[in-house]
């Protein structure tokens, strides 16, 4: 077997990329897939490493072994294309309209998840700190921090 060398490959590439990718897009419709089919084309051609007898030889062969490529990914996509049922999509529970809420929920994030954590689902600072990974000072620290803000949002005083 010849060994394609770099210089060889490229000519090749440059020279029926265009082509290739035309053909495969024709069979598969999509640009993505026809893409990936030319890369495959190019992986065997380098790993079966053909000898052409003439460049009319070494286009056919390109073009055959993409043909059959796409056959084979259009064999596969129906095989893989199972009609699915419909599901119907979950909603979220209603949130109430409530001013407090929107206040929490315009916090920045390291304030809005603890105090969401401690108010509305009742986690205590030492359960929030190993669910977020934080000291219990730091959890301390930043409820303590987004009370302030809240209270500022809300009109409070301090």
């Amino acid at each position: 077997m010849k060994q394609i060398d770099r210089t060889e490959t490229e000519r090749i590439v440059s020279t029926y990329a265009d082509t290739l990718l035309r053909l495969c897009f024709t069979y598969l419709g999509s640009v993505q897939d026809a893409e990936d089919i030319v890369q495959t084309v190019y992986l065997k051609l380098l790993v079966s490493e053909p000898e052409f007898q003439s460049p009319e030889h070494e286009k056919a062969w390109l073009i055959r072994t993409a043909v059959n490529a796409c056959k084979d990914e259009l064999r596969a996509f129906r095989r893989r294309a199972v009609p699915l049922e419909v599901i119907p999509e979950k909603t979220a529970p209603e949130i109430p309209a409530s001013p407090v809420l929107d206040s929490v929920m315009a916090l920045p994030e390291k304030y809005r998840g603890v105090i969401y954590l401690f108010y509305y689902e009742g986690y205590s600072i030492r359960e929030i700190a190993g669910l977020l990974g934080r000291s219990e000072t730091a959890v301390a620290a930043q409820l303590s921090r987004g009370r302030g803000k809240l209270r500022k949002m809300l009109g409070g005083q301090k």
